[in-house]
């Protein structure tokens, strides 16, 4: 029903702590319409506004621990606890409540349910909205003065420094909070938003036309036994007239349903929102004060989450009961799980920064390059569109005019789809366009570019050195065999080359390709040494552009992935490439000079130097 995401292989006493305490790329993130001195000011408490990693706390149904003469608040006490004492090591940004805070709204529970709330006013700022258990659930948010209002209406959160406002009549709200260097809305709707309570809530987005939007309400999605998530009657309503129109909203989150499920839909601007339905009244002790903590990392792309009781948790180990322990953590894929997500470029149309402009090919030609392709030239933008089949013939000059043009060859068993044009590039691409691969194993199939026969680049031997870099994309969800595909290479058999260093003779004399595990492999044969040095990356990410550098300074090679240095990079010498005067191709490694599968993924620019660039030199903004 929504795109795949993947599971969180972490523990939950480690997960915030492992990330804070790691350096970030381009440490300070500023403001976005902030001066240089709100961006990297103090923090603010023991929250750390500035870092690129946070955490905003989720919190649904607690109304059995406020139930009449049953009510038992500890749970929530120790969740509230909770996130005092960790704010600063989980860096929690903000806590929201989805709705039915009590069983049956009245004076008594409410009352019990405002004193506990006190644990965290003025220490974590927080959201709460009306369920269909904490009013009159026939009654939308026209209904008036009720307990609810009077505890947890707009007077309970005037003192907060997040607090941006409530509709006229007191059930809705919203909060602007900074987190990861940038602002962020919440935006807390009622069980039921009438017209007049949507209206108020489109004047909030359009007084805040740049700011990232996470909606929070009782009743949205709900989802069947295996998770999969679907609008509510009142979900669609929400969906119809507030959501798919604001490119904003990016997440919502809501209660009232269980079991816990999710979905990703599509909205108006063809962006995707992610709708989470979380609650726990039906777990053992009412769900015993659950949250999720959603971790924002704004430098992996990345939301993590995880769905724990800190009661249980801190309950001493002894004197667990056996359903405590079992509880203590959930799990399962709709309760542990992530999500990718690049926000530069959902967050692109709407707030304020623009993405980096393309940049002209002259500029991207430092002192040794050899050849560059990119796939913005002309007769290959042409195609017009993103997934405009290319035909085979088809041309991509080498920019530097050197003469190492790339022609199209489609491989046997392969369609016409097959080697696509695509308007998707990383966002620090050069070029503003790519190339869309199909290649597979079952049948064989694929499409390759091959330089000509007297392209200069098919003999060079590189013998004091070569950068190699390439911006590529593995899809999401990433189907098929596709294990040893190859991403670039030169072409013929190394024994030819003399190469054999017990090795097959057939394998080409250098090549990058992906493992069945997707870790890059980049082989090389040296012209001058006998050998096969070989560097391995670690799992690249599916869904996301990434940026390989390959760097020789006539001694040994270093890959670079997103700029950082792999582990795996052999320390045995390598100089030069043992090159047959035979093409250089992209999309495909020869084995016994044949081409079997072809590459599946993205390719964006192309550029090969002749010397070792530094990372500073690279093709990212940077260099």
């Amino acid at each position: 029903m929504g795109q795949q995401e993947g599971r969180v292989p972490v523990t939950r006493r480690t997960l915030f702590r492992g990330a804070i305490a790691a350096p970030a790329v381009g440490a300070a993130i500023p403001l976005i319409g902030a001066s240089s001195a709100e961006a990297s000011g103090p923090r603010s408490g023991d929250f750390d506004a500035v870092s690129p990693r946070f955490a905003i706390a989720v919190l649904p149904d607690t109304q059995y621990l406020f139930d009449a003469d049953s009510a038992d608040p500890e749970p929530l006490r120790a969740t509230f606890r909770y996130l005092v004492s960790e704010r600063d090591d989980a860096n929690i940004a903000f806590m929201t409540h989805l709705g039915d805070v009590t069983e049956h709204g009245t004076d008594g529970e409410i009352a019990l349910a405002s004193t506990t709330f006190r644990l965290i006013d003025d220490k974590v700022p927080y959201s709460v909205l009306a369920g269909n258990h904490d009013i009159n659930s026939s009654t939308d948010d026209q209904r008036g003065n009720t307990p609810y209002l009077a505890a947890f209406g707009p007077k309970r959160f005037k003192g907060q420094s997040t607090f941006g406002g409530s509709s006229p009549d007191g059930y809705n709200s919203y909060h602007v909070i900074t987190a990861g260097g940038r602002k962020w809305l919440i935006l807390a709707l009622d069980w039921r938003a009438s017209d007049k309570g949507l209206a108020w809530a489109q004047g909030v987005l359009d007084a805040h036309p740049r700011l990232p939007v996470v909606l929070t309400t009782h009743d949205l999605v709900a989802a069947d036994d295996d998770g999969q998530a679907e609008l509510s009657d009142n979900g669609k309503r929400l969906w119809d007239k507030l959501i798919r129109s604001n490119d904003q909203i990016f997440l919502t989150l809501n209660g009232h349903y269980w079991p816990p499920g999710r979905t990703v839909l599509t909205n108006d601007a063809g962006h995707p929102v992610y709708a989470h339905i979380t609650n726990y009244q039906d777990r053992y002790y009412g769900g015993a004060g659950m949250i999720r903590l959603y971790s924002f990392d704004l430098v992996r792309n990345r939301i993590d989450v995880e769905t724990f009781s800190p009661w249980f948790l801190d309950t001493d180990p002894e004197k667990r009961s056996r359903l405590g322990a079992e509880t203590i953590e959930l799990t399962g894929d709709v309760d542990r799980f992530s999500l990718d997500l690049d926000f530069g470029r959902r967050f692109a149309g709407f707030d304020g920064v623009k993405a980096p402009a393309a940049r002209p090919a002259s500029a991207m030609q430092p002192k040794g390059t050899v050849a560059y392709w990119r796939f913005d030239q002309a007769g290959l933008s042409a195609a017009g569109r993103d997934g405009k089949s290319l035909p085979a013939g088809t041309v991509a000059r080498d920019l530097t005019g050197q003469g190492n043009d790339l022609s199209a060859t489609i491989l046997p068993n392969s369609g016409a789809d097959v080697l696509t044009w695509s308007d998707q590039h990383h966002p620090d691409q050069p070029a503003h366009a790519s190339l869309r691969f199909d290649g597979g194993q079952s049948p064989n199939r694929g499409a390759v570019l091959q330089t000509g026969a007297e392209a200069p680049i098919n003999s060079l031997k590189f013998e004091s050195g070569y950068t190699i870099e390439a911006y590529l994309k593995l899809p999401d969800p990433f189907v098929g065999e596709h294990a040893w595909m190859g991403i670039l290479s030169w072409e013929g058999r190394a024994g030819d080359a003399g190469k054999t260093n017990g090795y097959s003779e057939d394998e080409a004399p250098c090549s990058l390709n992906l493992s069945g595990e997707r870790f890059l492999q980049y082989a090389v044969y040296p012209s001058v040494q006998n050998s096969q040095p070989t560097s391995w990356s670690h799992a690249l990410p599916v869904g996301r552009w990434t940026h390989v550098a390959i760097v020789n300074d006539g001694k040994r090679t270093i890959i670079y992935v997103d700029g950082s240095p792999i582990a795996r990079n052999p320390s045995q010498a390598s100089t030069g490439i043992a090159t047959l005067g035979k093409p250089f191709a992209l999309g495909g490694t020869q084995s016994a000079e044949t081409f079997g599968q072809g590459y599946y993924g993205w390719l964006g620019d192309v550029r090969i130097v002749a010397r070792a660039l530094k990372p500073k030199e690279f093709m990212t903004p940077a260099g």
